[in-house]
């Protein structure tokens, strides 16, 4: 007959096992979120007239002009950044499928409304919903209850784009396709003796299209307008893919002349609008893994804004400086959008501080670094699993002097520990003398109560700065590792790793002297566990990150000790 303590060792294998299963079993049937199907062209719900037979040339009569949600467009309180707004009342938005024109690059599908000339809808070809479902990810859409386009146009004193009314532009063809070198894709509205052609350039392998107004004056009077433009985005999250885990940022972001990088909730423009004069500059509506924005070109002084829309939306952008054109002649003024993954070093070559939009939070001035290692190590080795167990083993080698003096720490109050104990048992009713013996106790042995921990606070921002660049770095998205990990940026769908680390801390625990507080003893028993289920939805990137270190600090704190022993 089997002994009770193995029968008892027998019984928690059989809850271990029987509970496992309920995990899987649980995130099989409910656990997985649920992906947005990617959404189709909007189907046509106005009454624009499709125009199928426009020329090569773009030639055409004057074009009308259609509805639009009245304050949507910047008014002219943005022209003259001191005024106060003024909402308008609110109209319905409609969109008609025969006014859309479709392009198509090697990164980039999307479709723009000729009326406006918005990109109403964008899908990043080569950004897959999931591991397992190739449909590209949709960035951009108007439609399925989610709103996220870009506008552009020209306001003003002459300007098309008015509360109330946008030109309607005619185009060559209703779809362009680019394979290689660039594409100009152009929208000509003639109205009143005045040309305006809105140019969209697009280049094969970039996410960043340039978006050019020329304006063309035949008239016998000048014309006077200013470019704007702007992110229109509801206030929908994302699936971050981290459902216990910590929520990435979601709202707009700007840089100003005082901060380089300031994000601006959605909730905060609910009660203030935000507004700022900047040379340049950029504004962006971020999301976890992807961002786009609108960059201004430098030596423009251009009036960046964000607010909340009256249909309950939010628009973020700016609007550039006059441009004037004389009768007869021809100006042009031109922004540039950025619409897809957060890939820093693209990021950095576009604008200054726009790199910053990819959120270490604020140990940022450590992550890049540790980014560029694991970055550098990739191209190495070419899996981002195995960069980060080389950059875990960089990293705990460079802190190894830090470890090696708090698990020395550790090994002496483990050694004092019986002693301790007698201590405790012998002045119980006495709480001054205890303190005293137990501080001549910790004298005599070399020991430091406080010294196990402050090397490892040495060492968290560190390992905070890593968990963040694990967490942010579109490059590992749906990154495979080995064998059933085949997505570092989702959860272990086996929750190997976790049950690993939780069993790696439990032993780290059995090396480690216990509380001296019975309570605090309990509690710290039980953060294995805690810990385990915890990271069972985390990305398994982060959780190979934490079970390695988990490892090293291991093998670490039983040479150490070991060590200690031997020379007692």
């Amino acid at each position: 007959m089997l002994s009770p303590e193995i029968r008892r060792y027998v019984l928690l294998a059989a809850l271990g096992i029987l509970g496992y299963s309920l995990l899987v079993t649980w995130d099989r049937d409910y656990g997985q979120p649920d992906s947005e199907e990617p959404t189709a062209p909007v189907d046509p719900v106005g009454e624009v007239e499709r125009v199928d037979d426009a020329p090569a040339d773009l030639a055409a009569p004057e074009a009308e002009v259609g509805p639009v949600a009245t304050d949507d467009i910047p008014g002219e309180d943005f022209a003259a950044p001191a005024a106060e707004a003024t909402a308008a009342p609110e109209e319905e938005e409609t969109l008609d499928a025969g006014r859309l024109v479709r392009v198509v690059t090697p990164v980039l599908e999307l479709w723009i409304d000729r009326l406006g000339g918005d990109v109403v809808e964008l899908r990043l070809r080569q950004y897959a919903l999931s591991s397992t479902d190739p449909t590209p990810v949709t960035l951009f859409e108007q439609g399925r209850g989610h709103v996220y386009i870009a506008q552009s146009g020209l306001i003003g004193r002459d300007g098309r784009d008015q509360s109330g009314s946008r030109p309607l532009y005619r185009a060559s063809a209703d779809e362009y396709v680019l394979e290689e070198g660039r594409l100009e894709v152009v929208l000509r509205n003639e109205q009143d003796g005045v040309r305006i052609d809105k140019r969209f350039t697009f280049e094969a392998e970039d996410y960043l299209v340039e978006v050019e107004h020329e304006i063309v004056n035949n008239s016998v009077a000048d014309f006077q307008a200013q470019m704007f433009v702007q992110l229109k985005r509801d206030a929908m999250r994302p699936d971050s893919g981290v459902p216990m885990g910590p929520r990435p940022y979601v709202g707009a972001a700007f840089t100003t002349p005082e901060d380089r990088y300031v994000k601006v909730d959605f909730d905060e423009l609910d009660e203030e609008p935000f507004r700022a004069q900047v040379d340049g500059g950029w504004a962006a509506i971020l999301q976890h893994y992807f961002a786009a924005t609108w960059v201004g070109y430098p030596g423009e002084v251009n009036g960046y804004f964000g607010r909340r829309l009256n249909d309950g939306n939010y628009a973020v952008g700016y609007v550039a400086p006059p441009v004037f054109v004389e009768a007869g002649g021809r100006a042009s003024v031109a922004s540039r959008f950025y619409a897809g993954p957060k890939i820093q070093r693209r990021l950095e070559e576009l604008a200054p501080h726009l790199g910053l939009t990819v959120d270490y939070g604020f140990l940022w001035f450590m992550s890049v670094p540790l980014f560029y290692v694991l970055d550098f190590l990739h191209s190495w080795v070419g899996n981002w699993g195995v960069a980060i167990i080389l950059l875990t083993f960089a990293v705990k080698l460079l802190l190894y002097p830090l470890a090696s003096a708090s698990y020395r720490s550790m090994a002496k109050m483990k050694k004092v520990m019986p002693q301790m104990k007698r201590l405790q048992e012998r002045h119980a009713d006495d709480r001054q003398k205890l303190s005293q013996e137990m501080m001549a106790l910790y004298k005599k042995e070399g020991a430091n109560p406080l010294g196990g921990c402050l090397p490892l606070l040495v060492q968290m921002p560190v390992f905070l700065a890593l968990y963040w660049v694990l967490l942010e770095s579109v490059e590992l998205r749906q990154a495979p590792f080995v064998l059933w990990i085949v997505d570092l940026s989702v959860k272990d769908p086996w929750f190997v790793l976790p049950i690993l680390y939780a069993a790696s801390f439990w032993v780290m625990q059995l090396l480690q002297p216990p509380p001296p507080d019975p309570m605090q003893a309990k509690i710290m028993k039980t953060m294995p566990l805690v810990f385990g289920v915890l990271f069972c939805f985390f990305p398994a990137g982060l959780v190979l990150y934490w079970l390695v270190n988990n490892l090293l600090s291991l093998a670490q704190q039983w040479y150490i000790t070991r060590k200690i022993e031997k020379a007692s």
